[in-house]
């Protein structure tokens, strides 16, 4: 009986029920019905279990981390020295867009805040240059997905905590495959700009220029070289890597920049705290979620599904990779990689797939999930950004989901793009 907690589960994802309360009715239910009171209680003890670990102390800390940086008029330092570098070039805001996604992710590890801090500034620049905000708004969607996938990721964080695998090997696994994500973005940005016509949005900077703003990004590009240095290095965990991330945020807003101020400080915590606790919360959900996965043997049931259907490795991911899209259109990443992990992870590192290299897969897709309607979470945030309708910006967006999908397929059946990283560097076999 007790493997009709997905099914239902689902249906309470679609009458609106909120995930975090979704995850503890549906196995709740089925528990009570069940008459295993003593697992019932199990359950809703995890909630707690799953939340009281200190490498997931990384994710608020990161949070704190990108709220600091947010409000300390980084973001805005960041966007300038991508102007100055691509602003010169056709569609030159949307390269900007694209561009300030990547340098962006390496400071908070959100699409969240990426598509909010960028597309608050973005969209209605680019709006003012002649794009129409549908695309502006699609592209900043779009682009935003590259967050958690360079590092430092949140998704990648709880993927770790919830497998056993190194944080380290798969912050440097996602690097490869995040640049891909963008530069293949900028291939369709050109493809755009010469179809629609889209202006450049300034003369090429001189070199003083490009100088001058690169000095004014260089304590906030700084950021991800101190967090990924010192944990290569040995010189702190990733935990302690998101605290200093938070140090340094606030040495380099308060006394080298002096655009953070003491007073901002309240306003910045409790938004980080906020946002901390609603994904923590959604862990610890998805842990107790994972308990009544492993007493309803549904892993070991979808494992002999799954390999009744071809023993070929190649085929499997392929079907895997449309699984996770579709959950990705329903299901957050983190919840999602908390419930399906456990289960697909085992079955494709017994077929020969490398645990870092699927690590990888799943992240990337679900994290492309992010921006695919219907449910796609920064589709929402880019609607309350621009104020376009979600329905317009799902249209808008699609090109530039066929090519993160296709990044996708590359990165799953050629695994040295994100694998060559970590073995270079002694994090994987």
């Amino acid at each position: 009986m007790l493997v009709w907690f997905l099914p239902l589960f689902l249906v309470f994802l679609m009458i609106g029920l909120p995930v975090f309360f979704g995850m503890l009715a549906a196995p709740g239910l089925l528990l009570w019905l069940n008459g295993q009171e003593r697992d019932l209680i199990l359950l809703y003890r995890n909630v707690y279990n799953g939340m009281a670990s200190f490498p997931l102390m990384a994710i608020p800390f990161f949070m704190l981390a990108g709220e600091l940086m947010n409000r300390g008029g980084i973001t805005m330092r960041l966007v300038e020295f991508s102007q100055a570098m691509m602003g010169h070039f056709r569609g030159g805001l949307a390269h900007v867009n694209v561009l300030s996604s990547m340098l962006f992710a390496g400071l908070s590890g959100s699409a969240v805040a990426d598509t909010s801090a960028l597309g608050s500034m973005l969209i209605p620049a680019m709006e003012k240059e002649g794009y129409t905000r549908k695309f502006a708004a699609a592209i900043t969607a779009a682009s935003s997905v590259i967050g958690p996938v360079i590092p430092p990721s949140g998704i990648m964080i709880i993927y770790a905590y919830v497998m056993g695998e190194s944080v380290a090997a798969l912050f440097l696994a996602g690097i490869v495959p995040g640049i891909l994500v963008g530069a293949g973005l900028m291939v369709m940005v050109k493809l755009q700009a010469d179809k629609h016509d889209f202006p450049a949005s300034r003369g090429k900077a001189s070199w003083g220029e490009r100088g001058q703003a690169s000095l004014k990004a260089f304590f906030p590009l700084m950021t991800p070289v101190i967090i990924l240095g010192g944990i290569l290095a040995g010189v702190f965990t990733p935990t302690e890597a998101a605290a200093v991330a938070v140090g340094y945020a606030i040495i380099v807003g308060m006394f080298i920049l002096n655009t953070l101020k003491l007073s901002d400080l309240p306003d910045v915590f409790m938004r980080a705290a906020m946002t901390s606790a609603t994904v923590l919360l959604l862990v610890g959900a998805a842990m107790a979620f994972k308990t009544v996965v492993s007493l309803s043997h549904t892993p070991e049931i979808l494992a002999e599904f799954i390999l009744g259907l071809s023993e070929n490795p190649l085929i499997l991911l392929f079907l895997i990779n449309l699984l996770l899209f579709v959950v990705g259109m329903f299901l957050d990443a983190g919840p999602a990689i908390i419930i399906l992990g456990p289960i697909l992870g085992p079955i494709f590192v017994d077929l020969g797939v490398d645990p870092i290299h699927f690590a990888i897969i799943m992240s990337v897709n679900l994290t492309v999930g992010l921006a695919t309607p219907p449910m796609g979470l920064v589709l929402f945030v880019a609607s309350s950004v621009s104020g376009e309708r979600v329905e317009t910006i799902s249209k808008a967006i699609l090109p530039f989901l066929a090519v993160e999908i296709f990044v996708i397929f590359l990165i799953t059946f050629v695994p040295e793009i994100s694998m060559t990283v970590p073995r270079l560097t002694g994090f994987a076999d």
